[in-house]
């Protein structure tokens, strides 16, 4: 993860910071998110040549999330099985719609904003509900980070 904070610190970000090996990057700008996702998505292409793409919020974006967390009592019991899905775009209600009916066993999800939580009761492993399949009912692409990661990524936003 010292590449990546080299990476970040290339580019003038300020305080950059990285959670284990999980490739969350967290650090202070003034720029706005939908800015800095494109401008590190096209600095990741022109100096590192990697096509990937950066799902951005704010600390302030971060309390909202852990806030509107739909299922406190999961995250409380069994904070593994919960992930925050981080969307590209907010979906529309067809689309959300979309995401239950894909649903096939045990997991349960909300579609609030750029984010979805999901419970996977069963472990996501296990589950067929599947990131591309998540991404596909919502029509737009996302990144799944468990409750465990959200609340350290919190921790770690809190402490810069």
């Amino acid at each position: 993860m010292s590449a990546l904070r080299e990476f970040a610190e290339a580019l003038d970000l300020d305080e950059p910071r990285t959670l284990l090996q999980s490739g969350n990057l967290v650090f202070r700008s003034r720029a706005r998110a939908g800015a800095l996702e494109r401008q590190l998505e096209a600095e990741a292409q022109l100096h590192l040549g990697v096509d990937v793409e950066f799902f951005v919020r704010s600390a302030s974006e971060w309390e909202s999330i852990v806030a509107r967390n739909p299922f406190r009592n999961e995250a409380k019991r069994d904070p593994g099985h919960l992930v925050a899905v981080f969307l590209k775009d907010s979906p529309d209600r067809t689309r959300a719609a979309a995401l239950h009916a894909a649903i096939v066993g045990r997991e349960t999800a909300r579609v609030d904003g750029r984010e979805a939580y999901i419970v996977f009761p069963d472990g996501i492993g296990r589950s067929r509900l599947t990131s591309m399949l998540i991404e596909k009912a919502l029509g737009t692409r996302g990144t799944a980070r468990n409750w465990n990661t959200v609340l350290k990524l919190g921790s770690l936003m809190a402490a810069i």
